[in-house]
C-alpha cells in the first residue's frame, strides 16, 4: 500500500443520471492536499451491490474513501457490498445500535436500526450532524452520500485514522505561448527516463491564446533539475515563457 494515495468511490444513480451533482471530489481534493495525501483514482458507481463489491475487492490493499449507499433503503447496498468484499458477515454493531436508538427512540425500529448492520469488526466513524455513524474496515472508510455529513467525517479520519504523510509531491510548471504540444513529446520522454522520481504533464489551451503549460511533479530535487532542463530546451527551440 502506498501510504499517501487515496482512491475515491462515489456511489449513486442520481449522480450518474445528472439529478445530483457530485461535490465530494473537489472537497476530497482540498482535504487530501492539506494532509499531504494524493488522490490516485476516482470511480463513480451506480447503486449496484455487485459493482460496489467488485470495486472494493479490486482496491483491497489500498486506502478508500467511499461515499453513499450506507442508509437503510433498498437502493443502499454499500454495507453489504463492503462485508462481502472483505469476507465478513453483516452483523449488528452494538455501539451503532445505541447511537441510532438515542437518536430516534422507538422510531429506530424496525427500519432505521438496519443502519447498524455493518461488516463484522467494523469501527465507527462519528457523524457530527445526525449521529448516525459511518464505518471503516482497515483503511477502507465508508461515509454517507450527504456532503454535510461526509466532509466532517473526512476531517475526523485524517485526525484519527490516517497517519500524517511526509511524502510531499512537488510541482512546477511554465506556460509557453504559441507552441505546438508535439514539439514537447521527446523532451517529456527524456525527462521521465532521466528522472525516475518525477512525472511530466502538458496542458494545451487554444483560446483566448494558444499555449501549453508544461510541468513536472514528484521528488523536489529531481523536479528542480528537470525544470532546468525544460527551460533550457524551450529556449533552444526559440520560444519564451
Amino acid at each position: 500500500m502506498d501510504r499517501n494515495e487515496i482512491h475515491l468511490i462515489i456511489i449513486g444513480d442520481e449522480i450518474l443520471s445528472g439529478k445530483r451533482e457530485d461535490k465530494h471530489f473537489k472537497k476530497s481534493l482540498d482535504l487530501v492536499k492539506q494532509n499531504n495525501y494524493l488522490i490516485k483514482s476516482v470511480t463513480y458507481l451506480p447503486d449496484s451491490e455487485y459493482e460496489i463489491q467488485s470495486k472494493i475487492e479490486n482496491l483491497k490493499d489500498k486506502i478508500i474513501f467511499c461515499f453513499g449507499g450506507i442508509g437503510a433503503t433498498p437502493d443502499d447496498h454499500t454495507r453489504l457490498s463492503a462485508a462481502n468484499a472483505h469476507n465478513k458477515l453483516l452483523t449488528q454493531h452494538a455501539d451503532a445500535v445505541k447511537l441510532i436508538e438515542n437518536k430516534f427512540g422507538k422510531e429506530a425500529y424496525p427500519k432505521r436500526i438496519l443502519m447498524a448492520d455493518l461488516p463484522d469488526g467494523s469501527e465507527l466513524i462519528p457523524n457530527s450532524i445526525n449521529m448516525i455513524p459511518g464505518f471503516c474496515i482497515n483503511k477502507h472508510f465508508f461515509m454517507p452520500g450527504f456532503p454535510e455529513m461526509a466532509w466532517p467525517m473526512m476531517e475526523w479520519i485524517f485526525k484519527n485514522k490516517l497517519p500524517p504523510s511526509n511524502k510531499i509531491e512537488f510541482d512546477q510548471s511554465i506556460i509557453i505561448p504559441n507552441i505546438a504540444e508535439s514539439l514537447l513529446i521527446d523532451l517529456m520522454n527524456q525527462i521521465e527516463n532521466d528522472f525516475p522520481l518525477v512525472k511530466m504533464y502538458s496542458l494545451p489551451k487554444i483560446t483566448p491564446q494558444k499555449q501549453v503549460e508544461i510541468g513536472v511533479k514528484g521528488d523536489k530535487r529531481q523536479v528542480l533539475s528537470a525544470m532546468e532542463m525544460v527551460k533550457k530546451y524551450i529556449k533552444e527551440l526559440g520560444y519564451h515563457f
